[in-house]
């Protein structure tokens, strides 16, 4: 009888849960309290919002934390390693289209800012990009600064990794340190910069495209750096070895990801966009 329940394949059929339900429902009423914040249509909107949040981030830990207990129990086979990092690849994937939809926005108002089938571009921009009025940044000042620090950490978590696979537990722990103190920098200097940037999200196509993409980019960033949290303190609890560490894998995979999206915002928005120290608006 004991033989019939015994697993003669190397899937890992889990077993029932109640995350995909809590989560759906606790995703919806965020959804629910943040329409309803913004187009101000009841007044407990935020109280619905903020309760939709704990509900999503309650789901993300627990249910994560479920997939770690699996991992460290056997249940991630090598056939089931191998799908789970298909599944991170299509995800990455699916993250690129998303950073091509901002870089399409920006690149079409750009590339054609007098377009004589946009009648309203010439009014709005003046026929040049960046549209005349726009101080930008100087891309030689902080955006390179970024620019050196993430690619500083990416060297270090690529040190930890190698780490880990030679079993250097204090090279792994040393080189997640270090990773996460460069992504925390990365994002204080993001933050300054913002603050005295001359333009606004609203009123202009510059900034909108400008803070969406660059915005979008630093919040995977804080997400990264959360992800890379969470190896350092599996690390210090033993959880990963040179054969079993998925998790710290996709967080490198992820912080490379981050790394590359950066490279391309910086050439694109700060260099190629940059309008010059006093004639900002002069055509490219």
């Amino acid at each position: 009888m004991a033989d019939a329940h015994a697993k003669h394949h190397d899937y890992h059929l889990v077993n029932p849960s109640p995350w995909p339900f809590v989560g759906s429902v606790s995703a919806f009423i965020m959804a629910v309290g943040a329409i309803g914040w913004m187009h101000q249509m009841f007044t407990g909107a935020p109280v619905v919002f903020g309760v939709g949040v704990i509900g999503v981030l309650y789901t993300m830990v627990a249910w994560w934390g479920d997939v770690i207990r699996e991992a460290n129990s056997g249940d991630h086979t090598r056939v089931v390693q191998l799908h789970h990092r298909y599944g991170m690849i299509l995800f990455i994937a699916s993250e690129v289209m998303f950073f091509v939809a901002w870089f399409w926005a920006y690149f079409n108002a750009a590339l054609f800012p007098n377009d004589v089938h946009q009648f309203a571009r010439d009014a709005l921009f003046g026929g040049v990009w960046p549209p005349k009025g726009i101080e930008t940044f100087d891309p030689w000042h902080l955006p390179l600064l970024n620019t050196l620090i993430l690619l500083t950490s990416g060297t270090t978590v690529t040190w930890a990794h190698h780490a880990l696979l030679e079993g250097d537990r204090q090279g792994l722990k040393w080189g997640l340190i270090l990773t996460i103190a460069l992504g925390a920098v990365f994002t204080c200097v993001q933050a300054y910069e913002y603050s005295h940037a001359t333009f606004g999200f609203k009123g202009n196509v510059y900034g909108a495209t400008f803070f969406m993409a660059t915005g979008f980019h630093g919040f995977h960033v804080l997400v990264g750096t959360i992800f890379l949290i969470v190896c350092l303190l599996r690390a210090y609890a033993g959880q990963f070895t040179p054969k079993q560490h998925l998790g710290f894998e996709f967080a490198a995979w992820y912080w490379h990801f981050v790394d590359v999206v950066w490279l391309f915002l910086f050439v694109a928005i700060y260099v190629w966009g940059y309008g010059g120290p006093v004639a900002n608006g002069a055509a490219h």
